[in-house]
């Protein structure tokens, strides 16, 4: 269980607070709107209200102490960035701040944050690619060119095994899964046989994977 501190409660961190405590992860929440802290309290460990640029009210949460500190704020980029660059000047062990372009993330990182997310370039890739081909079911990037991918069994794999297909080898594509009826199967070896009632979970590089599964 990791304890994190969620600086701003619009739609984002308000996701974000919710999707933590559906995994048991302690939350301290913070935001300077008095509402949105009362209604993200069901879902977080602790919350105050507060103005998150005020060195001094960040000294109180002891920020030393969070595992990671996420930056969700979203409408006020002065704000992220000066929260950002004091969580680090107060000692924090990892910031992760929101940016909504490429010279917001420049600042930020020259500013203190460690890691970098865009909720909405990141939402509108995954729905480009996901909706895109009717080959594909759910898409995770993984950086530099690789990604896993949901995509039903190939008509001509379905009765074979991983073995008689010897897909790692050809095409450098590594099956981590395989599902059917809801539940993951973890375990594929080369007896593992392929039906039409079942999809995969692929991993390699992004366009060999949409090549070879006709997804161009």
């Amino acid at each position: 269980m990791k304890s994190i501190l969620l600086i701003g409660l619009g739609r984002f961190g308000r996701h974000i607070a919710i999707t933590l405590h559906e995994l048991n992860q302690q939350v301290m929440a913070v935001d300077h709107v008095e509402e949105r802290v009362d209604a993200i309290l069901p879902y977080v460990t602790n919350a105050q209200i507060g103005d998150s640029t005020n060195e001094e009210f960040l000294k109180t949460l002891g920020v030393k102490n969070f595992d990671v500190c996420i930056v969700a704020i979203g409408n006020d980029f002065q704000s992220s960035l000066e929260t950002t660059s004091l969580l680090k000047e107060l000692g924090a062990k990892l910031v992760v701040s929101r940016a909504a372009q490429e010279i917001q993330a420049k600042f930020l990182l020259r500013n203190g944050a460690d890691e970098i997310v865009y909720p909405e370039k990141q939402l509108a890739k995954w729905t480009a690619i996901r909706f895109s081909s009717e080959h594909i079911f759910d898409y995770i990037e993984m950086g530099e060119g690789y990604a896993i991918f949901e995509i039903p069994v190939p008509k001509d794999w379905i009765g074979k095994t991983v073995g008689q297909i010897d897909i790692r080898k050809k095409y450098s594509i590594t099956i981590m899964a395989v599902k059917q009826n809801g539940k993951l199967e973890l375990k594929i070896t080369p007896d593992t046989m392929f039906t039409d009632e079942q999809t995969m979970m692929v991993f390699g590089e992004t366009k060999e994977i949409q090549k070879r599964f006709h997804m161009l």
